[in-house]
Order: C-alpha cells, then structure tokens, then sequence
C-alpha cells in the first residue's frame, strides 16, 4: 500500500486521511476518537472483521442494521451524527466507488452526518476509477450477493456479475466519489490488512 500516492490523491479531492498497519489500530482510534456521539454504521463486512461495533457501543449510541435488522434501523442510522461505512474500492487517483441495493450507504456518504469515515482495506485499492467500478461490479457485489443469500446469479456462481434483472439484485445504485462532497466531512482511514469485499 502506497500511503504518499494514496494521501496525495484523496487529499487532493478533499478527504482526510489516516493510515493503520492494522484493523484493530484503526478500531482503537475511531474509539478513543468517538465517544457521547450517535454513530450510524453501513453494512459493512470490515465492521464486522475488526470488532468496531462493541468498541464503539461502550461510550456510544451505534445504530447497526447488522445487530437489529430492518428499514426502521436504516432510517435511525441516518440521523445520527457520525456515519461510519466503507467502499467497495478505492483508486490511486483518488475516487470512492459503492454499490448498494437500497442506497442508504450511498445516502449516508452524500450529506446529513456531521462527520463520515471510511474503512478500507488494501485489497479495495485499485489502480484508477474504472478498475474500481470493475471492483465493485465483479468482485464485490458478487461476494456481498452470496453473504446475503440473494438469489441471483452471480450469488449461486459466485464468480462475476451477470447484470440481472433479479428481484434480489443488490448493486441499483452506483456511487462514484471523485471529490469528498463539500458540506460532509470525510475521513478515509486505510488499513494494511485485507478486509471486507
């Protein structure tokens, strides 16, 4: 992982950025950063991998859909201050690339919270913004289809996407950030560990 090529370009487009040698670095900061705040987090495998939900739940008020599933715990989500998600990838020059099926993350990550951090793993760093939608397309959304047992094709070959018309469909929306928007706070926090799709 390439920290200056990495901090030159998302600086460059306006995000604040930090750089852990581990998951559980990242976790402790975003920790000792946060306390009394409410936190919205995204579905995110990272999250998960890195244990941030019981950390952060020891001072805050965190709103997972992951812990209690359904809209109504989506919709709290995105009243809180803080937002934590992360992307399906991340480019050397500089751009975000999500895709969701009901783009509350998506949402999240464009304007409402006070703040917004990003958990990304160094396997979600690709070379430039169309290898990050090809990520997103082909490697993750597939992955995240079999986590979540859609019944799609690319969740029962698991191998790329089939660009279905599936009811269960889980990438509808595609967000490419080239620029941290200009009245939401963004902080990317690379971790050199492979985490999450």
């Amino acid at each position: 992982m390439n920290d200056k090529k990495l901090q030159a370009a998302f600086q460059s487009h306006g995000f604040s950025c930090a750089f852990f040698a581990s998951g559980a670095e990242a976790a402790a900061y975003l920790s000792e950063t946060l306390t009394g705040r409410t936190i919205g987090i995204g579905g995110s495998v990272t999250v998960r991998q890195i244990g941030l939900y019981e950390l952060l739940a020891q001072k805050n008020a965190v709103v997972w859909h992951h812990r209690i599933a359904g809209d109504e715990t989506k919709r709290l989500a995105a009243q809180c201050a803080v937002y934590i998600t992360s992307a399906n990838a991340a480019s050397e020059t500089g751009e975000l690339v999500n895709m969701d099926g009901a783009g509350n993350r998506l949402a999240m990550t464009l304007y409402g919270p006070e703040q917004v951090y990003y958990l990304i793993g160094r396997n979600k760093i690709v070379p430039d913004c169309a290898a990050a939608i090809w990520r997103a397309k082909h490697i993750a959304a597939p992955k995240n289809a079999q986590r979540t047992r859609a019944h799609t094709p690319c969740a029962e070959r698991g191998d790329r996407c089939y660009n279905c018309d599936c009811p269960a469909r889980i990438c509808r929306a595609t967000l490419i950030l080239d620029r941290a928007p200009n009245r939401t706070p963004s902080k990317i926090l690379f971790i050199d560990e492979d985490l999450g799709f």
